[in-house]
């Protein structure tokens, strides 16, 4: 890559970086936290993982998720613009898979089920299978959300290594 192509450097650098650690967020959930969280009580189970979401809501998080987003956006666009066969299909397949693979499935699928655990009472009658539900089908998908940003990550880097 030549000085005409710095602002992609910085672009897959910056996104490589943000890629591998929204993976390591994930990956704590879909190693340890959900299996904990499944040991306690229903009841408890539910009220833990409602904070954990309202808690997970903050400027930091929220800019590693959404700001690493926006930065592979801005790669694919410019690694298509100023395209190079022998790096840029790294970066645009980096990219693409962050924002698709992490970003669409969050607000596709875990958003909608943490949306129906906000909105339930541990205490009621059912909450228990609800709540046997929810870690099952959440779960599955933050294992997506694991991979997504983690194989992104790479990719990304590859295409550093390959463009020089």
């Amino acid at each position: 890559m030549d000085a005409v192509s710095t602002p992609i450097v910085v672009l897959a650098f910056v996104s490589a970086l943000g890629s591998g650690l929204v993976a390591g967020v994930f990956f704590a959930f879909s190693t340890f936290v959900m299996r904990a969280l499944a040991r306690l009580a229903p009841a408890e189970g539910i009220r833990a993982m409602q904070h954990i979401n309202i808690t997970v809501i903050t400027p930091l998080f929220m800019a590693a998720l959404f700001g690493t987003g926006l930065t592979c956006l801005a790669l694919v666009v410019a690694a298509l613009l100023d395209w190079d066969g022998s790096y840029g299909s790294y970066l645009v397949a980096g990219g693409a898979l962050y924002v698709v693979g992490t970003l669409v499935v969050t607000m596709a699928f875990n958003v909608p089920r943490n949306d129906e655990l906000a909105s339930l009472d541990p205490a009621a009658a059912g909450s228990d299978a609800v709540w046997k539900r929810y870690l099952a089908e959440w779960t599955a998908w933050n294992h997506v959300r694991t991979v997504a940003p983690l194989v992104a990550s790479g990719l990304l880097v590859a295409g550093l290594y390959v463009g020089g």
